[in-house]
């Protein structure tokens, strides 16, 4: 466990490094040197920088998969409810640091099938619950499917765009956006 908990160190500075400079800057010297270590502590943990980067893409993935299945249980509240609860939370406070590491591993898999494997299976868990979700809505399956695809079009690229607004405004616009994916007559 502990040597999992060391790992999991390199992981850590690893995704800080790649949303600071992309996977290429994902480097075992740039590590150790910005954890304080010798390079010897990494290659006790992993046999290579490629056996990292694939530890950081089984963490991502299985993270963002974990979180999007707890985000979208029900637990006692309506798929509506749940609907309006992940809006708020992926537009009312930016992870910047997680939509950096979000973006850097979205250009990583343009070039790594790896890579491109982890995006598509996160993805596709990602589509799958919101899809979930307004299927219990009352939505069919096909419509469900399409309101998803659009629920994840919004939760992104509201976060990449820099609106010439204020905080406020940029507020109710997202808030009126949100109505329209959350239509109380779908």
């Amino acid at each position: 466990m502990a040597e999992n908990s060391k790992g999991d160190v390199w992981i850590g500075a690893g995704f800080a490094e790649l949303a600071r400079a992309g996977v290429d800057g994902v480097r075992v010297e740039v590590l150790a040197k910005n954890l304080g270590v010798t390079k010897g502590g990494f290659y006790r943990r992993f046999r290579d920088r490629a056996a990292l980067l694939e530890g950081m893409l089984q963490s991502w993935s299985a993270g963002r998969i974990s979180s999007i299945e707890a985000q979208t249980s029900l637990d006692g509240t309506t798929a509506r409810e749940r609907l309006k609860a992940l809006i708020r939370l992926y537009s009312e406070r930016m992870n910047t640091e997680g939509m950096a590491v979000e973006l850097a591993i979205r250009q990583w898999a343009r070039s790594d099938e790896t890579a491109a494997a982890a995006v598509a299976s996160v993805d596709a868990a990602r589509l799958k619950n919101v899809g979930q979700l307004y299927r219990a809505t009352g939505l069919a399956s096909e419509d469900a499917d399409a309101q998803a695809f659009l629920f994840y079009c919004f939760i992104f690229g509201q976060s990449l765009l820099f609106l010439e607004r204020g905080q406020r405004k940029r507020a109710q616009l997202v808030a009126k956006s949100a109505e329209k994916l959350i239509d109380d007559e779908g």
